[in-house]
């Protein structure tokens, strides 16, 4: 294991106290953080505005090279997934998703996820460890700066692996982080709805976009679908949400997964109007997609159901759009990612309907 300082997930101020001793002008601290940051370099070497000496010790004492790709998929549709390797040998997937020259990069939190919702293929694998801010850095470090790079006006979307608000700390730092290039308007949190963790994001003084996975409209149903919902059921979400606060203009994204003859009547769509009517929200509809480690049951509405179910929230007066399939041909679709090298943890019991 390298017991180098891994600097690539520290903002500014950390960045800083971890050079001390070495590095201890501001200008160079901000030297540093511009060549790895706006430059990608991935070598000290690289840092020629450095004394060749001062080069040679921080490689000695940190680094920078993130995190290797272990192999990568490319999808029909243009959509490219990554595994990377972390150094104790577990892994993670990312997702690139290109759309008419802009790119969104779905990242990873966690190497699992606790959270056991039925639909999703990593909570089927199990828990995992948290990722180091070093770690969610890296996903997008190799991917903006990798063959060919991406633009660097990207949207980032922490929808990947993983809970995000279980792993709130590495969290805020890389986001402040990616957020010196990125705009915080272009960076997405999605959560199955960690109540403790929605109020602790509130309190940050720069927010990103949040989402929040509802699935369904009561209780009874969405503590099927998600466990996590008896710990925090859906008035108790609702209450947070109602608390967090919103600059002008944004609004929260409610996803809700399109299941075949489970939750996806015209009922369903007026029961989930009336959930959100006091919160500004826009609804992301998300047929739900099948994978062979998943319920037989987890299958998509029909295509007429889901342009039912769009059209009568949109009566109601939501924003309600349809989110399109990418990427499943490689398993890189929306819940269909997993844990490599590790046998999977399974679901305990069987879904009811």
């Amino acid at each position: 294991m390298d017991a180098r300082i891994d600097l690539l997930g520290l903002p500014r101020p950390k960045l800083s106290a971890a050079l001390a001793g070495l590095v201890d002008r501001p200008f160079r601290v901000e030297q540093l953080f511009g060549a790895i940051h706006r430059r990608g370099v991935s070598t000290f070497a690289e840092m020629t505005e450095l004394a060749a000496g001062l080069r040679v010790s921080l490689a000695e004492r940190y680094r920078i090279d993130g995190l290797p790709i272990a192999t990568r998929s490319d999808s029909a549709d243009g959509t490219r997934k990554f595994l990377f390797r972390l150094p104790e040998g577990s892994t993670v997937e990312t997702v690139d998703i290109p759309d008419r020259g802009r790119h969104t990069l779905c990242l990873s939190s966690q190497t699992g996820c606790a959270l056991a919702c039925r639909f999703c293929v990593t909570g089927y694998w199990g828990a995992g460890r948290n990722l180091t801010s070093g770690e969610i850095v890296a996903q997008v470090r190799a991917l903006r700066w990798g063959e060919p790079p991406l633009p660097p006006q990207m949207n980032l979307v922490f929808m990947g692996m993983g809970e995000p608000l279980l792993n709130l700390d590495h969290l805020r730092d890389a986001i402040d982080v990616l957020s010196d290039d990125i705009s915080p308007r272009r960076i997405t949190v999605s959560t199955a709805g960690i109540v403790p963790g929605i109020e602790r994001l509130a309190g940050w003084p720069r927010r990103p976009n949040l989402a929040v996975s509802l699935h369904a409209p009561d209780d009874e149903r969405r503590t099927e679908l998600m466990p996590i919902n008896a710990s925090y059921p859906i008035a108790e979400l609702l209450a947070a949400l109602r608390g967090y606060p919103l600059e002008r203009g944004r609004r929260i994204t409610f996803e809700y997964i399109l299941i075949r003859e489970f939750n996806d009547s015209l009922r369903d769509a007026d029961a989930l109007a009336r959930l959100l009517r006091d919160l500004p929200s826009k609804i992301n509809l998300i047929p739900a997609n099948s994978d062979p480690v998943l319920d037989k049951r987890m299958v998509p509405s029909e295509a007429t159901a889901v342009e039912r179910f769009q059209r009568r929230l949109m009566d109601r007066g939501y924003t309600a759009t349809v989110r399109r399939r990418r990427g499943s041909d490689v398993s890189a679709a929306c819940g269909q990612l997993r844990a490599a090298g590790r046998e999977p943890r399974g679901f305990r019991g069987e879904v009811s309907w």
